[in-house]
């Protein structure tokens, strides 16, 4: 199967933390889960997100409590997304002009999954394996 749109590729599922949600929560949670970045969310609204690498560079290297400080704070607000129609050049796109590794998948207002550049590189690496 030739993979061409985002569905094809994402990580389904959302793994999300609300806003108030302490960093330690919130780094917890993406070690259990094995992840880099979560969403997070007001409800079913995605109203940003977090990885590992703000919890590390705007909290813990600015010297802020990531026990007090919430992932609303520290997160990336109003992400760009894209839909699990949208065609993988799109996400593509997105993620050079904004120089970002990682795109929640919105489907009418509601999260669905996650994309990011590792998925992208797997279907490259699918889609360049020879066929036996």
């Amino acid at each position: 199967m030739r993979a061409e749109l985002v569905r094809d590729v994402m990580t389904p599922g959302v793994v999300a933390v609300r806003p108030d949600a302490s960093l330690v929560e919130a780094a917890r949670l993406m070690r259990a889960q094995d992840i880099g970045g979560v969403v997070v969310a007001d409800g079913q609204e995605v109203v940003g997100v977090l990885t590992d690498r703000d919890i590390a560079v705007r909290a813990v290297a600015e010297g802020l409590d990531p026990q007090t400080v919430s992932a609303g704070a520290v997160c990336t607000p109003d992400p760009l997304v894209v839909g699990p129609q949208d065609p993988l050049r799109a996400a593509v796109t997105l993620m050079r002009e904004h120089s970002v590794r990682r795109l929640p998948v919105v489907e009418d207002g509601m999260p669905v999954g996650m994309v990011s550049l590792s998925d992208l590189a797997d279907a490259w690496d699918a889609k360049a394996a020879p066929t036996p």
